[in-house]
């Protein structure tokens, strides 16, 4: 384990630099781009401060609409598996496993819950407007 800084905080003083100390001195497409990697920096600090619960969520949901499964030991193995179980999810959604009963309601449940956590990391701002 690293000691400090940590990672977010080494973001945030990327963050902190371009929003604070670039951006009011540029212009044009210069100053878009350093608010645009300042945003990149944000989506990558709120990323990393929900990954482990958003993942672990995800998991549980798909395990209430497929056989449950265990997770891997590794967060690389556990993101795989998450991309085969969402392809298997994918799968019988168009095969129309989901067209109807209660099937139809975990999916529709799941989806939700994995679209608000992306908008969670993307932009939360969105979720206080809706």
């Amino acid at each position: 384990m690293h000691d400090r800084p940590t990672v977010d905080e080494l973001l945030r003083a990327v963050e902190m630099l371009l929003d604070e100390q670039l951006v009011p001195t540029l212009d044009g497409s210069r100053k878009y781009n350093a608010r645009v990697a300042a945003n990149v920096i944000r989506i990558a600090r709120r990323e990393l401060q929900h990954e482990e619960t958003q993942l672990d969520a995800e998991w549980r949901g798909l395990d209430m609409l497929l056989a449950p499964a265990a997770r891997p030991a590794t967060l690389a193995a556990t993101k795989q598996q998450l991309m085969e179980r969402n392809r298997e999810l994918s799968e019988r959604i168009r095969e129309g496993d989901a067209d109807g009963g209660r099937f139809r309601e975990l999916t529709l449940a799941h989806v939700r819950e994995v679209v608000h956590a992306k908008m969670e990391v993307s932009n939360p701002e969105w979720l206080a407007t809706g």
